[in-house]
Parts: C-alpha cells; structure tokens; sequence
C-alpha cells in the first residue's frame, strides 16, 4: 500500500508525478492501453457509443507504480458527482489548517455526500470552504498538480442538474495517487468514505473481478455524463494485495434527459466492461483470483 536528498524527493514525487520525470515503460504497458482502445472502438462500431460521446480512460497500477493506460486523460470534461472528492480535499486542507473542525456533523456531510451523493451535503460542504470560486482556490494554491483542470464555479442545482463543474481523468488519477500514498491531508478518513458500501462502476457486476474485492471510489452521473474514478485492491493467490486505479468517463455532447435512467445504465456498462478488460489484463500480470 506503499520509493537523492531527503529534501527533494516530497517535491520531486508530487510535482514530477506523470509531469516531469519520464517513467521507466514496461514492455506489456501498452497492453492495457490497446485492449481498452480496441473495446471502446469495437463498442461504437456496434452503436454502443455515439460518434457524439467523448470518453477518457486512466489506469495506474500501484504495484508495478506506473500509469499503464492513458486516453485522453487530460480531456476537460463534466465532473458531476467525481467532483465530490475533492470537495473533500478542500475541506480537509482548512481542518488541519485550524480553521475548520471535523465535528459529529462535518462527519455525517461528509459521508452523506461521498457515500450517498447526496448533494444538500455537498452544498453543505462546499459552504464551509467559502463557496465554489474560494474552494478551487484553496485546491489550485495548494493542490496544484491534482488540480489542473478542475473548475468548481457552481454549487451542485436543485435535482443534481449540474453541468459546468469540470475536471479530467489525469487529475483524477494524481488525486487517487496520493490519496493512497496518505500525501493527502485525512487521507485514511478519507479512504474510509470512499470504501463505504455504495454504488460503483469497477466492481459490482464486473464479471472477472472477484466478490469481496475492495473499492474506494466516487461516481459521478449526469443527463451528459456517466463516470466512475476509484482504486480496487486486487487478492492475490499468494496472499498478496495488487491495487491499481481506474478512472472512466462519458461525456454525451448531448442531454439524454427523455432517455436518462436507459442512458447512464448503458454507458455505466461501458465502464464495466473497461474495468473487466483491466482486471483481466491485471490478471496476466499478477497471480490474481477470479477471471477465469
């Protein structure tokens, strides 16, 4: 769940992190990035996908510690419900900054808004750190390489109609990154949220990934966009743990609000279907269970 002067490395691994410093390529990286390819591509050969939806796909394997798929990651698109976690980032930065406290009440928010999606606790949330425009500020002045294309400028609308919130898959996987590594401020509570019972795009109903695998992860829906970004902590037959991280998104360049419920449920199996094709690729790496 876990590497020169000691005071360079802190700096050089968050802001050199998929920006600076050219990672070492294994051989079989490729892999990955190609059969995801080749599944999106043969899905909107099918009409699985329309020719107006965008799509973006990030894999990180932490075991290995590099990105294994990157595809169009740093693509602005609708944030919805994706944007929830780094409300929480924001919130976490003024609590061990002193200024805000995480009382019996900020907990529940907290959870109802990660967990739940609930977005009276969103708002809830956000209104602590000062509103949209002060909370990206707080990310973009002390979160900058996990932020660099997040642009928070509306509370989430009465009904969750919210389309102009914005962030990437690459933003979302430095998040995820540092998340896991505790760089973050309350990155176990946090952890413990995102691993609440809830819904998901990267486990449940996966065909190869095996009952019990543990997710820490966020969805998000809108009539335009279907998303899930998370960390799955693989078991291995040698008693060993295999996380990696899979961020997917859809973004229609259209509303499907007469059509909403069949739409997010199709394109929610479009991100199954990616993360069983990771998961099987992870298998071929890692003595893992399941797949077979």
């Amino acid at each position: 769940m876990t590497s020169r002067s000691p005071l360079l490395l802190p700096l050089v691994v968050f802001l050199g992190f998929w920006l600076l410093i050219p990672l070492p390529v294994r051989s079989d990286d490729g892999q990955v990035w190609s059969r995801i390819d080749a599944y999106v591509k043969s899905l909107r050969a099918k009409g699985g996908l329309r020719s107006d939806e965008r799509t973006a796909w990030i894999v990180y394997d932490f075991t290995a510690g590099r990105e294994v798929a990157n595809i169009n990651g740093s693509t602005m698109l609708q944030a919805a419900s994706m944007i929830k976690p780094y409300l929480a980032l924001a919130f976490f930065h003024e609590v061990e900054a002193g200024r805000l406290s995480y009382s019996a009440t900020a907990k529940r928010h907290m959870e109802l808004m990660i967990q739940k999606s609930n977005n009276e606790s969103t708002n809830w949330v956000m209104r602590q750190t000062g509103g949209p425009a002060p909370t990206e500020a707080i990310l973009k002045r002390n979160y900058p390489a996990l932020s660099q294309q997040i642009r928070i400028v509306e509370y989430i609308p009465e009904g969750g109609k919210t389309y102009r919130n914005q962030g990437s898959a690459s933003d979302y996987g430095r998040f995820l990154h540092e998340l896991w590594y505790r760089r973050l401020p309350q990155s176990d509570e946090m952890l413990r949220v995102m691993g609440l019972p809830g819904n998901d795009r990267l486990y449940t109903k996966v065909k190869s990934v095996p009952t019990g695998t543990q997710v820490y992860n966020k969805t998000g829906s809108t009539a335009m966009c279907c998303g899930d970004m998370g960390i799955l902590v693989a078991k291995g037959r040698d008693g060993k743990s295999y996380p990696y991280a899979v961020i997917g998104i859809i973004e229609s360049g259209r509303r499907n609000n007469s059509n909403y419920s069949a739409w997010i449920s199709s394109r929610a199996d479009v991100i199954r279907g990616v993360s069983n094709v990771v998961y099987l690729e992870m298998k071929k790496r890692y003595p893992l269970y399941g797949g077979d």
